[in-house]
């Protein structure tokens, strides 16, 4: 492929940007057609989205990092506006930049008072954002935006859940408190690098992935286990991994379902995404050193999410708990030194995106109808709401790995990988398999099964633009379930490259503009 001057990511980091500002700066088109605005900008940052994987991404080489926007921003810290997509980082684009107008037109007849598309500016925003973290290629603009984040998000849960306001205020606080504490301790890390690293001549590049991996690996090992510290502290937080969990729950209860859909579906996979990128690859050494007691805390969440779900009587937090459980899953296959789990680890991330999305939207638009989440207050939910409650079970079996969905390919890498480094903890892991279909198939039982609960016989099934919403969810599903062997052999490279010890792939890549 020839290379090309055109600023792809910058291109797709400023339109979501630019349609919040109009929004943000333009009342009167907010509160008049916001939700058409933003559904139209999003849909352009999706079709922007395939274009890149589609015509400019090179798929015989996932591992390297390619079309590359990298120009000098503040060369006196080493900061530069570096962008730049490996395979892995591609799909969690695609996948956010999917779900985005899902979330939009699932959530269109949402109350909001007379101005209808505040809401849908700070999601404009909050994808920005995401964009950034996935396709960053410098640590300073991942940390950066890592923290901005915070912003949109503590809005879209405090202003805009659907609790009370003093406990959508106090979740929405406790989620920002949670989140700065770790990021706070991450820039520690950032500032350590900075001041003690030894880098070969000119500083001017320092924080780019490329420049930052030749010089991270040559810091004294006691630092590497600090700056490794730091960012494992952050990244657990984002996971969430037990016991730095708890403000998950919480949001969750509170949050829209659209809110939850993009915090749990893509933006906690920040935390296994760093982990991936900043520490394997970065921090080998480190990595390899703390690799047992992550092994250790993987498992306690996959079972400690797994019994905690199984207690819970709100269905939103149910849906949150398993996420604690899932996210075990996905550190155990990033630590436990398999390429096979690093792999499986990695195609979690996404099918995890899918699955939870429809568990939250569902679980969301059941609560709306009934007006409680509280599942003691529903019965025989199947004979009045066939369609929610079939696509309902067939989120939570996807989510519980049943085969042909999306699950069970990367659950079964994860456990494989695992079994053939370490049998104990893959028969730990294994309980939590057998604890994720209670969770499941229990609270199934007792909201949907039976006769109806009284009062609720006379719900409404989904209407057209909710089928509409579940369609591609279902299809993406059904297609990571049966054709895994595309997203398996394009994240395969990604696992040699960062199996602990290896050093981080080349980049082709310029300094100047954008390459392919």
């Amino acid at each position: 492929m020839e290379a090309s001057q055109f600023p792809w990511l910058t291109a797709m980091v400023a339109l979501p940007a630019l349609g919040a500002a109009l929004l943000g700066l333009v009342p009167a088109l907010r509160r008049s057609a916001g939700r058409a605005v933003a559904l139209a900008v999003s849909a352009a940052e999706l079709v922007l989205a395939l274009v890149v994987a589609a015509t400019r991404f090179d798929w015989s080489a996932p591992a390297s990092y390619q079309v590359t926007d990298s120009f000098t921003w503040i060369p006196q810290l080493g900061i530069s506006w570096s962008l730049s997509v490996s395979a892995l980082s591609l799909v969690m684009v695609l996948l956010a930049t999917a779900l985005v107008p899902l979330v939009l037109v699932a959530g269109w007849d949402e109350e909001e008072s007379a101005d209808q598309g505040a809401y849908p500016a700070l999601v404009l925003a909050l994808e920005s954002f995401m964009v950034v973290i996935f396709t960053a290629w410098d640590l300073a603009v991942f940390y950066f935006a890592f923290e901005a984040m915070l912003v949109p998000l503590y809005l879209m849960i405090g202003r805009y859940g659907v609790g009370g306001e003093a406990e959508r205020h106090r979740a929405a606080m406790k989620f920002l408190l949670y989140s700065l504490f770790g990021g706070l301790v991450m820039l520690g890390g950032v500032v350590a690098l900075w001041a003690t690293a030894p880098a070969p001549g000119s500083r001017e590049l320092f924080f780019r992935f490329d420049t930052l991996a030749q010089v991270s690996q040559s810091l004294p090992q006691g630092a590497q286990a600090l700056v490794f510290a730091t960012f494992m502290v952050a990244f657990a937080i984002k996971a969430p991994m037990v016991p730095v969990h708890t403000w998950l729950p919480d949001t969750a209860a509170v949050a829209r379902p659209g809110t939850s859909v993009l915090l749990v579906g893509v933006l906690d996979k920040i935390g296994t995404y760093g982990m991936i990128v900043l520490c394997l690859r970065m921090l080998p050494g480190p990595s390899a050193s703390a690799r047992w007691a992550m092994v250790a805390l993987a498992v306690v969440s996959i079972i400690w999410g797994g019994l905690a779900a199984n207690g819970q009587n709100d269905i939103m937090r149910l849906v949150s708990y398993t996420s604690v459980s899932h996210f075990g899953f996905m550190v155990l296959g990033v630590f436990i030194g398999s390429e096979t789990a690093l792999v499986g680890a990695m195609f979690y991330m996404v099918a995890h995106g899918v699955s939870i999305a429809a568990m939250f939207w569902l679980s969301g638009w059941l609560s709306r109808r009934g007006g409680t989440q509280d599942m003691r207050e529903y019965a025989g939910m199947q004979r009045v709401a066939p369609v929610l409650a079939g696509l309902w079970l067939t989120a939570g079996l996807a989510s519980i790995a049943l085969p042909g969905l999306s699950g069970f390919v990367p659950e079964y890498l994860v456990l494989m990988g695992t079994w053939r480094v370490s049998a104990a903890a893959a028969l730990f892991a294994v309980l939590g398999v057998v604890i994720a279909a209670m969770y499941v198939l229990m609270p199934y039982q007792r909201v949907f099964t039976g006769a109806p609960a009284k009062g609720k016989e006379g719900l409404s099934d989904l209407g057209g633009r909710e089928r509409a919403v579940m369609a591609p969810v279902v299809a993406a599903m059904l297609v990571l379930g049966i054709w895994s062997a595309p997203l398996v052999s394009a994240l395969t490279p990604i696992a040699n490259d960062a199996a602990l010890g290896s050093p981080a792939p080349t980049a082709s890549a310029s300094p100047e503009g954008s390459s392919k």
